[in-house]
């Protein structure tokens, strides 16, 4: 299984990049995985090219088709006025907003003070539910005095485990189905909202319309939208 490791770490050594590569050995230790680190911060240039351009450049190019095909993430920022960083982000905007759809996602920020750790929940959690990962139950966080002190390396080992055991549950079969089925109910559900399916032979209407059934009988069936039918209701 692929793992990716996003960095916005932005100084060399950076310990947003030592929390990122330590949540991913502790991964390893869970699950078979092949490790591919992505660095934000050799990244900056393409990004704000992409913002002005809308097209990216190689390497960033293959840095977003490697998050994409990735069977787990591990994303990591440093802490920027209360928040992520305004590059972590902007590679998140240039993201296809489907590319995270199911995907398992352990987040994890550094700081300089054990005060900001709230922006985990308040910034990065809300982030990647908007983005339809599967976050894990524990997020990471690494305050200047965590370094060397008792719990950090409990937290990146629980954490790590929740994201190395999702990870192998989605590599089964039932769970690469499962995944497949999560991106394809989130655009049938605005297909459904949308409109009714009503056999024409029989003058029946049905809600919501199996994939299966429809493309076996998709001659017998027209669709009528919504608000068509609402007017059909009305005195």
């Amino acid at each position: 299984m692929k793992l990716v490791v996003v960095s916005a770490g932005l100084s060399v050594p950076s310990s947003t990049r030592l929390l990122a590569d330590r949540l991913a050995a502790a991964t390893g230790r869970y699950a078979s995985v092949d490790v591919q680190v992505v660095e934000l911060r050799d990244l900056a240039v393409e990004i704000a090219h992409n913002f002005t351009s809308g097209f990216p450049g190689r390497a960033l190019s293959a840095a977003l088709e490697a998050v994409t095909e990735a069977d787990g993430l591990i994303v990591v920022t440093p802490v920027f006025s209360a928040s992520y960083s305004g590059l972590f982000k902007s590679f998140f905007d240039v993201l296809d907003q489907d590319a995270l759809t199911g995907k398992p996602v352990l987040i994890a920020a550094t700081g300089g003070s054990a005060r900001h750790s709230l922006v985990l929940e308040h910034a990065l959690r809300p982030l990647f539910a908007y983005l339809r990962a599967v976050v894990v139950p524990t997020a990471v966080y690494a305050a200047s005095e965590d370094w060397g002190a008792e719990g950090l390396a409990e937290r990146i080992d629980r954490a790590a485990g929740e994201l190395g055991r999702l990870m192998e549950g989605l590599g089964s079969g039932a769970g690469a189905v499962r995944r497949a089925e999560v991106a394809d109910t989130a655009g049938a559900a605005d297909e459904a909202d949308a409109s009714v399916v009503v056999d024409t032979d029989t003058a029946a209407a049905i809600a919501p319309r199996s994939l299966d059934g429809a493309l076996a009988s998709a001659d017998r069936f027209t669709v009528i939208p919504f608000e068509q039918q609402l007017a059909a209701l009305r005195p």
